[in-house]
């Protein structure tokens, strides 16, 4: 099957087109590690807040008890550390519960996919300040900019059109500004009409 990344479009290598549901699913699971928590980086920018509440001390617990049941999400950086993408809270718990490894799955993203799974992962939460919900969604935005290949600044305008001077349009077609003025019409665009 063919996998669509941005504008890219990866083909199904040869040997997946023949692998069976079972080695696909061990291929996947291979992917999941424990990793030294000493090794792995915050996101930059991370827009949310890891807080000590009754819900840390809960997860903490838990973690205890029972392990890190969902693998935090991370991805290896080029210098051999790892960032992390989602999980900042259960890496915290794992901290105050003493344990020195975090389980997470290794995801192989470009910084644009990662900040859009950071902030979608984190969407999901109950309680979020609109001051952070408001910085990721614009992180998200314009990471899907990026992705789009779109320039970060470019006009929002939905068909592109760019409003000119009427001395501008008047010299593009050979008439003198004096004798034309601009009309506007329904599209959003304007047209040089005779003055009266």
């Amino acid at each position: 099957m063919a996998r669509s990344r941005g504008n890219k479009i990866e083909l199904t290598a040869y040997d997946e087109l023949f692998e069976t549901k079972e080695s696909r699913e061990e291929a996947a699971l291979s992917k999941i590690r424990e990793i030294p928590i000493s090794e792995i980086d915050e996101f930059p920018d991370h827009p949310f807040k890891v807080l000590m509440d009754e819900d840390m001390e809960q997860l903490v617990e838990s973690i205890k008890r029972n392990g890190v049941m969902t693998p935090a999400t991370v991805r290896l950086k080029e210098d051999g550390r790892y960032e992390l993408i989602s999980g900042h809270r259960r890496k915290k718990a794992c901290e105050l519960a003493g344990l020195e490894t975090l389980k997470c799955e290794v995801k192989e993203l470009t910084r644009d996919e990662a900040i859009i799974i950071m902030v979608e992962s984190n969407l999901q939460r109950s309680t979020i300040l609109p001051s952070e919900k408001a910085f990721a969604y614009k992180m998200r935005l314009e990471a899907m900019k990026r992705q789009a290949g779109r320039p970060p600044k470019e006009n929002s305008s939905p068909v592109g059109t760019h409003l000119r001077s009427d001395a501008e349009l008047a010299e593009k077609v050979g008439e003198s500004h004096n004798q034309k003025s601009l009309t506007p019409i329904s599209n959003g665009g304007l047209i040089l009409t005779p003055p009266g």
